[in-house]
């Protein structure tokens, strides 16, 4: 018996690519790859990088920096009376720079895009069904959500990449002991800034194993951790972000479609338009606090040390570099934003303020406090009150 074609309402097709080949053919490629596509992420961060093109560090540049590495580390231990066993130097290009930086962020990244790919409970907003270029919209949107986040964090990290002086230009630690610093880009800012190359190698020094004193503290590194943790966790999806995005996309220009695609998926907007979640917005004070007295704390040590070690050129040099992190490029702000620490010229200077403060009231021997435990960090209250701080570690 012949099927009455009009007897009654079309079913929907259960594959809504079934008639558009480079969507089906894309479907098929990225099944299967998880919540965030890590060879998108690798390939995007070396691209960015500019890793093609390098070469390794050259021999007598290892040389120097390791007899530097001595001179500071003494002192460094100095002014912070840090006990602990040493960190080890690697230099490294920035393609090696972006690739150990993704491994390193890679529970970070994995939560983002977990906590970014949770379905919502009514994406369309009613009980009636769905406009079939929505549902097909949607239904891309969510196929391409792993490859879209591998795209964009490969390239802002690769980005960072090219420009970064070290593993904690960045105030997020790692697991290793390992100090990553890219001798590339610190000459290069050296030349730019018309400073000292060796000058400007022993202020970086100096910022990396401060910041691995910092970092070595349980404590300290146990809490801002959580704290990044529980922002990447708290984003919660737009399902009409990247649908409108894609909605707009013009495959017929002219351009390569691949490359329309590529260029649209790899914009950060399109990833954090409007997802951030109201615990987000509750919990911001607190992850800004602890950030602003951590890099109030590495900024200040840092200039002890170069005023020992650098004499008159360590203020142009703490200046060059500062302004620097003001001028910071897109991919520093979208990777700040991801983790919820956004380093602004006003933290920065919240962070400062808190620190002199402290030692104004107390002496410098009182900042070894900040870490002494869990909660030894100050409060936003406390951060632009540096009484209340010293009043409840009862100094």
């Amino acid at each position: 018996m012949a099927d009455d074609a009009g007897s009654g309402p079309e079913r929907p097709d259960p594959d809504p690519f079934a008639n558009l080949p480079l969507f089906g053919d894309l479907a098929k490629a990225l099944a299967g790859q998880g919540p965030l596509n890590w060879e998108a992420a690798k390939q995007f961060a070396a691209l960015a990088s500019g890793a093609a093109g390098e070469s390794n560090v050259d021999p007598t540049v290892r040389i120097a920096y390791e007899g530097l590495a001595s001179i500071v580390e003494m002192h460094v231990r100095d002014v912070t009376a840090y006990d602990g066993p040493s960190a080890r130097l690697e230099l490294v290009t920035p393609g090696v720079w972006s690739q150990r930086t993704l491994e390193a962020y890679r529970p970070l990244f994995t939560e983002l895009a977990v906590s970014l790919g949770r379905t919502p409970t009514d994406p369309f907003g009613s009980d009636d069904a769905p406009d079939p270029m929505m549902a097909m919209m949607a239904g891309l949107s969510q196929m391409m959500a792993p490859a879209m986040m591998g795209m964009a964090i490969g390239s802002m990290v690769g980005r960072l990449g090219a420009r970064a002086f070290g593993q904690y230009d960045l105030p997020v630690p790692r697991t290793t002991s390992t100090l990553l610093v890219v001798p590339r880009s610190v000459d290069q800012f050296a030349n730019e800034w018309s400073l000292p190359l060796d000058e400007m190698r022993l202020w970086v020094i100096a910022q990396e194993l401060i910041g691995h004193t910092v970092f070595s503290h349980d404590a300290t590194r146990e809490a801002i951790i959580s704290l990044v943790r529980r922002h990447v966790g708290a984003f919660r999806p737009d399902p009409s972000s990247v649908s409108e995005k894609l909605a707009g996309l013009d495959l017929d220009a002219g351009d390569d479609p691949m490359a329309t695609l590529q260029r649209a998926f790899s914009d950060p907007e399109v990833l954090l338009g409007a997802v951030r979640s109201p615990e987000q917005i509750e919990m911001a004070p607190v992850l800004d606090a602890a950030t602003a007295a951590i890099v109030g704390y590495v900024d200040y040590m840092v200039d002890a040390v170069a005023a020992r070690l650098i004499g008159g050129d360590a203020l142009r040099i703490a200046e060059a570099v500062r302004r620097r992190r003001i001028e910071a490029g897109a991919e520093d702000v979208f990777i700040e934003r991801l983790l919820g620490l956004q380093v602004t010229p006003a933290l920065v200077q919240r962070g400062k303020n808190f620190v002199v403060g402290v030692v104004d009231r107390a002496g410098e021997s009182v900042l070894d406090r900040l870490f002494a435990g869990a909660t030894s960090l100050p409060t936003p209250a406390e951060l632009d009150a540096p009484g209340l701080w010293l009043a409840r570690i009862e100094l």
